[in-house]
């Protein structure tokens, strides 16, 4: 099974009132030695938000300004971006290189915990568990499947190409994942046996 976001996020996230003065988010940080605050919701219904010590120094010490007088919805990045905790770590992680973020809320609904990259490093599976052996065998199990389906309901049937769809779809991430393009999909290798095959995917859905 794939980690989650909920198997390595820390549940003790530490939050502050967008209204709180940054001296006090400094001395949050420091004592807690973390590196990010969740800005607390004024209400239901509204969005959390993150301070990290990089928008402090940034925005805040960098122009010399008094963290006494500047206050934390001032700098903080609201709404944030958040994490569903069953989000696979690696997508957290592409999430994360995509954004440029190193921290993220965990919420459904309410707030369950933070994940950081720190988190994904020192707690993810990815070095014992490469996700990129998991879909080579899920890849393998669908196309085993897809000829199964193909054998029992004829190359030209819906079915077959619905099961067709799900192997490719499983290459295209795993190419995407390699930054490069299949040689060969297993469908068009299938289409070489059975190129009757091909009109059963000009389908409508």
């Amino acid at each position: 099974m794939m980690m989650k976001a909920q198997d390595i996020m820390t549940e003790d996230v530490v939050k502050i009132k967008g209204s709180a003065p940054i001296v006090e988010a400094v001395q949050l940080m420091r004592e807690k030695q973390i590196r990010c605050l969740i800005v607390d919701r004024r209400r239901e219904g509204d969005a959390y938000g993150i301070i990290t010590e990089t928008d402090v120094v940034n925005k805040v010490t960098a122009y010399g300004k008094d963290p006494k007088k500047v206050r934390v919805y001032e700098v903080m990045t609201k709404p944030c971006i958040v994490i569903n905790p069953d989000l696979g770590v690696e997508y957290v992680a592409r999430l994360f290189a995509q954004t440029h973020i190193h921290h993220a809320p965990v919420i459904r609904g309410e707030l369950l915990g933070l994940v950081s990259t720190s988190d994904i490093l020192h707690k993810g599976d990815f070095v014992e568990n490469p996700k990129e052996n998991f879909l080579e065998k899920e890849i393998e199990e669908a196309i085993a499947q897809a000829r199964q389906v193909c054998a029992e309901k004829g190359a030209t049937s819906k079915e077959c190409a619905v099961a067709w769809d799900i192997v490719e779809e499983l290459q295209a991430e795993a190419a995407h994942q390699k930054a490069e393009k299949p040689p060969k999909t297993a469908f068009e290798e299938y289409l070489e046996e059975n190129p009757e095959a091909a009109e059963a995917r000009m389908y409508e859905l």
